[in-house]
């Protein structure tokens, strides 16, 4: 019998999985001190990590071989369910879709998903930082249905499609739960997030622990952590991982064409989650 017991979270890349990640290690933990940035990972890894698939390949194993990776995709996740906890915690990037046929995200195998969504006017400028894009190509970046990461060295390719689509193809899910939260209630209200979240997750909300566990994972500890030991998963493209942490910032950045553009490309969506 195939358990069902992945948690998603899910996520357009720099839009507060992280942030989401790291709270919610600190929390199941509950270390006396803020658990190191790169110790996330015991949380659960994430489903475009090169081991991941290394671990279930035969033979030579290129996390680059698009086909391959994607061949061994069933396989990686089945390992994943097939420890038996009751919950495994996965990081995606990925579109709830297919690429070139393969299903993405099972629903065999998925319990329910947490999807971040960040306004993309905000996100597009950390996104643009990340992946060493100028301004006006991540936009169009964004916006592009056939929008990838491509995999090498320890990550696979990612299929992320368009902001919009990313969006809609996730929350709109009706095969499994999907609890939506916005990055910037995060910010505004991190206590009614958080609880939010424990409870779609089914972890007893426990007061002191909560409030623990939100000190915890600040941006300001974040950044105070990065500047000790760089984060593992910092690209290569810039020095740090984590930005303001704050909404609104695309007023400061981009140009009035920039945000028209953005907002022409993906206004229906950004209009159901309050950004327009």
């Amino acid at each position: 019998m195939t358990l069902k017991n992945i948690i998603w979270l899910a996520s357009y890349p720099k839009s507060g999985n992280t942030w989401t990640r790291v709270f919610l290690a600190n929390y199941i933990f509950n270390p006396a001190e803020p658990m190191p940035i790169n110790q996330v990972h015991r949380l659960g890894m994430g489903d475009a990590t090169a081991k991941a698939y290394l671990m279930v390949a035969s033979g030579h194993f290129n996390p680059a071989d698009n086909a391959l990776t994607l061949g061994l995709r069933p396989k990686m996740l089945r390992g994943i369910v097939n420890n038996r906890a009751d919950i495994n915690f996965v990081k995606s990037h990925n579109i709830k879709g297919k690429a070139f046929g393969q299903n993405l995200i099972p629903v065999e195998l998925t319990k329910r998903a947490v999807y971040i969504v960040r306004d993309p006017r905000d996100m597009v400028i950390s996104y643009a930082s990340h992946y060493g894009h100028t301004l006006d190509d991540a936009i169009e970046s964004i916006s592009r249905s056939d929008t990838t990461v491509t995999g090498g060295g320890e990550l696979v390719t990612q299929y992320l499609g368009g902001w919009s689509d990313h969006v809609k193809a996730w929350t709109k899910a009706s095969d499994f739960p999907v609890l939506a939260q916005r990055y910037e209630d995060m910010i505004s209200s991190p206590k009614e997030s958080f609880q939010k979240l424990l409870k779609f997750i089914g972890l007893p909300i426990e007061e002191e622990k909560l409030q623990r566990a939100i000190s915890f994972s600040s941006i300001g500890e974040m950044q105070k952590q990065e500047k000790v030991q760089p984060f593992i998963e910092r690209s290569a493209k810039t020095d740090t991982f984590f930005g303001r942490g704050t909404s609104g910032h695309w007023r400061e950045v981009l140009s009035e064409q920039q945000s028209r553009r953005i907002e022409e490309a993906h206004g229906p969506t950004m209009r159901k989650f309050g950004y327009l």
